[in-house]
């Protein structure tokens, strides 16, 4: 169950790491560059797997703290609704990129620094 528990604790790093790279390259297009379907693959990878993380909690001693998974939670589904609502358009405004990535930054934060 251990192994499990890290590999999926791996790939939800990934998806962090999907989401911030997609950050970086939301920026590298400028003003009118359209939004990157990153947001929503890394949003959704992070999603999956932290769910599936919760779901192998009553076979583990760990106590979670379901106040702070429940808003990391949130934090996602505002990045994956905020991408949603904006991919289709030619040009995202300038603004959206900057709250995804603000999005990022808060819930990596919730999961460093909430205990």
């Amino acid at each position: 169950m251990d192994f499990l528990h890290q590999l999926l604790l791996f790939l939800h790093l990934l998806g962090m790491g999907l989401l911030v790279g997609t950050f970086l390259l939301q920026l590298r297009g400028g003003a009118d560059a359209p939004l990157n379907k990153g947001w929503l693959h890394g949003s959704g990878v992070m999603l999956i797997t932290g769910a599936a993380m919760m779901a192998l909690d009553p076979f583990s001693d760990n106590d979670l703290n379901h106040t702070k998974l429940g808003i990391k939670i949130l934090v996602l589904i505002a990045i994956g609704g905020l991408a949603l609502a904006f991919l289709r358009k030619p040009a995202a405004p300038r603004w959206v990129g900057f709250a995804l990535g603000g999005l990022v930054v808060v819930n990596v934060g919730l999961a460093v620094f909430w205990t």
